[in-house]
């Protein structure tokens, strides 16, 4: 006798497609959240019933969130950082996972004294069902507050100088020393590196990869030549290297926002890219495929960031204990080197 299939247990979509209710008010309605009217909570209910739905743990723990938003947190004083092309990526992947799981994102900057008291007191009091650090510089003051947070944290990155336990960064070294071992492939010997910030992790790291992969080679890894990540430092850092290093024949630039500006430089110098100096960048961003000429870059999945940090977040939230996550970075060859 041939036994019967396993009956399909039927999903929280179909609870909501049969009650005619949203996918939040379905969940809260399942999970007796407040703020559900008896009319939807009934119609829910009758679903429920007719399908013989049953809650998962983790859909009923998400439930029962107290405010139905997560924070994304960012160390910077400027508002138009969130249109940066990385943060805009960041935010894309971030929101995108938050909405699966019916969470509201919240975008908040801390950098002055009165917006990092503001972002305490969020952490402190429940403000936010949880929340996503990124950017921090060291002994920034947000690194501290997490100790006193009475919400789940993720960090987007490494801080400076400790690993939190949960956190999502991208493999900074090994795409630097990619980039770097690129460029020495190619016959350059006086490889530069236009590093970011170096109170930064991400700055340290990527001067880091840079560093062993000159090192590894037996050549001599120059001194970091710092920038902020934006193209006016890249064009500045790239002035003072000519400056001090005019037989410098390739260079590491720490983002594509740098790179950009290092090209500018040396067009500005007369020099020929690639075949006086070669160039390599890092994120991969729209800037790279536009620049002149276009710019061979470290591609980082950058909206993967954002998404995975979500989804650790609402594992957290939901009561599980996800491990850490390193992502992968590549070279994307173009015409700069």
């Amino acid at each position: 006798m041939v036994e019967d299939a396993p009956r399909r247990q039927p999903t929280l979509d179909e609870v909501t497609e049969l009650a005619g209710v949203s996918r939040s008010v379905a969940s809260r309605a399942i999970n007796n959240a407040p703020h559900v009217s008896r009319a939807k909570r009934e119609a829910v209910e009758r679903a429920v019933r007719r399908l013989g739905y049953v809650p998962n743990p983790t859909a009923r723990a998400l439930a029962t969130r107290q405010t139905g938003a997560a924070a994304l947190v960012v160390s910077g004083e400027d508002p138009s950082i969130f249109a940066d092309p990385f943060f805009a990526q960041v935010i894309v992947g971030a929101s995108a996972a938050l909405e699966e799981a019916d969470l509201h994102l919240m975008l908040c900057l801390a950098a002055s004294d009165r917006s990092r008291k503001r972002v305490g007191e969020l952490l402190r009091s429940k403000g936010a069902d949880g929340a996503m650090l990124m950017a921090l510089r060291e002994d920034d003051p947000l690194a501290r507050m997490v100790q006193e947070a009475e919400m789940p944290v993720v960090f987007g990155g490494r801080p400076v100088g400790t690993t939190p336990r949960w956190y999502v960064d991208v493999d900074n070294v090994g795409g630097a020393r990619e980039a770097t071992e690129y460029l020495i492939s190619r016959g350059r010997t006086r490889v530069a590196a236009i590093c970011g910030r170096l109170d930064t992790e991400v700055g340290r790291a990527r001067y880091r990869g840079y560093r062993d992969a000159m090192l590894a080679a037996d050549l001599g890894p120059f001194p970091p030549q710092e920038g902020d990540f934006t193209e006016p430092s890249g064009a500045a850092a790239m002035a003072a290297l000519l400056a001090n290093h005019p037989d410098v024949d390739g260079v590491f630039a720490a983002n594509d926002n740098m790179g950009a500006g290092a090209l500018r430089a040396l067009r500005e110098a007369g020099r020929l890219i690639p075949a006086d100096v070669a160039v390599v960048g890092f994120d991969d961003l729209a800037v790279a495929q536009i620049a002149d000429p276009p710019l061979t870059t470290v591609h980082q999945p950058i909206a993967a960031l954002g998404r995975e940090m979500a989804r650790m977040l609402v594992a957290l939230i939901s009561g599980q204990d996800p491990t850490p996550l390193i992502l992968p970075a590549h070279l994307v060859t173009r015409a700069s080197a």
